[in-house]
């Protein structure tokens, strides 16, 4: 046979304050009663429930306001966890609701309970994903979550490149450098004609 107690303290799974719920005697008995999170359901502790009702009002009004300015914050983030992986990049394992939980905390000192992490299904590759987040009955947001390799994986080996001179010269312009280049080369020729006249005249001189 259960017992019944008014519950002073919000129990997950059983109740919050100023609840009646039915529960076995020995639990009510070496838990509940002891730890101060219930008391025996009787007509003198009745008077305690509008007191126990303005205390949860007050619990979850304060949870409300924590669990919005949390779901603003995370928003921004972005979770990063490694993971092992073959050299082609397939995952070992999956990512799970638990493990994103331990990385906020380590990363951002966050306590987020797993259950308030919403998987459809466990994270099984590489990427970035956006992961919901129930953070309070009336409280939802989105964490952006990167699923990054442990492995250094191996880039596709690329068809070696032809090699091709860039064309810098635009058309016309290694002519005007060809033109260039033999304008010196006609000025010593002419020069060194000059320099030859002299000689044939001193010889012709001679032969007088």
């Amino acid at each position: 046979m259960k017992t019944e107690v008014i519950l002073t303290h919000n129990i997950v799974g059983l109740g919050g304050e100023s609840d009646q719920v039915k529960v076995a005697p020995g639990y009510a008995r070496n838990y509940l009663y002891p730890q101060r999170l219930a008391i025996p359901l009787t007509q003198a502790n009745r008077r305690h429930i509008e007191a126990l009702k303005r205390k949860r009002a007050e619990r979850e009004a304060h949870e409300f306001n924590t669990m919005t300015e949390l779901a603003k914050g995370v928003q921004k983030l972005i979770c990063v966890l490694k993971v092992k992986t073959g050299d082609d990049g397939k995952m070992f394992g999956s990512v799970t609701s638990g493990m994103i939980a331990d990385e906020m905390k380590h990363q951002f000192d966050i306590t987020l309970d797993k259950k308030k992490i919403h998987l459809e299904h466990p994270i099984k590759a590489l990427g970035e994903y956006d992961v919901e987040l129930h953070l309070h009955t009336d409280v939802k947001s989105t964490l952006k979550v990167q699923v990054q390799s442990l492995t250094a994986i191996a880039a596709p080996a690329e068809a070696p490149a032809e090699d091709k001179k860039p064309r810098t010269e635009k058309r016309g312009h290694g002519k005007q450098a060809e033109k260039a280049e033999a304008a010196p080369a006609e000025k010593k020729s002419a020069k060194v004609e000059k320099a030859e006249k002299p000689a044939k005249k001193e010889k012709k001189s001679k032969g007088e």
